[in-house]
């Protein structure tokens, strides 16, 4: 259980794909533009990681390894194709706002990574905690640049006015700029964070 608990964590905190590990970014930089567009890329990769990690560690014993990438690439294919033919039909304004990048899930080096790295080396449980510790930091770093972004470029959250009528929207925050500055100060200030605490630890150990 708690090697279980060890993984899970670790997606979301010591190795956060965009904070840590700093993957993914073409969709950080382009769908974070809103709360909403960040919250359904971020559950659509995270079912993609789930899917894919679980099939994969399932058949690792049967994939021979001059193949293993390409057929990496199938299982995490199958898997999008079917996330996104259920935001069509059921999420269409969803699936229109963020346009090509639910196709481009495939290409997304999170999932590729973590079912090379993990689910091709592991059981089955631990492979699907992954993908879901994975996910769920992914989605957690989406929001946090989505929410800056979309209050500071619209004065909105989730589509409702949160800041007064006098606040004049900075449009450079919803545009790719604004992305990149986003990520820059975000993966700065918790860098900043984090070795202050790492300092704590070390001297109170001393």
């Amino acid at each position: 259980m708690k090697r279980l608990l060890n993984t899970f964590f670790n997606g979301i905190l010591n190795e956060n794909p965009t904070f840590r590990l700093v993957l993914g970014l073409c969709p950080t930089i382009a769908i974070t533009t809103s709360l909403q567009n960040s919250l359904g890329m971020g559950l659509a990769t995270t079912l993609v990681l789930i899917g894919s990690n679980l099939v994969i560690s399932l058949l690792k014993d049967f994939i021979p390894d001059k193949i293993r990438i390409p057929a990496f690439v199938v299982v995490i294919c199958t898997f999008v194709t079917m996330i996104e033919l259920l935001m069509k039909a059921y999420l269409p304004e969803l699936d229109k706002s963020l346009g090509i990048f639910i196709p481009l899930i495939v290409v997304n080096c999170i999932i590729l990574a973590r079912a090379e790295a993990f689910a091709s080396k592991n059981p089955l449980l631990p492979s699907i905690v992954d993908g879901l510790g994975m996910g769920i930091g992914f989605t957690l770093a989406l929001a946090i640049i989505g929410s800056i972004r979309e209050i500071i470029g619209n004065g909105t959250i989730l589509g409702i006015s949160i800041l007064p009528a006098s606040f004049t929207p900075m449009s450079v925050f919803a545009l790719a700029p604004g992305g990149f500055i986003t990520l820059g100060l975000t993966l700065g200030i918790l860098n900043a964070i984090t070795n202050k605490i790492a300092k704590k630890r070390e001297a109170s150990c001393k």
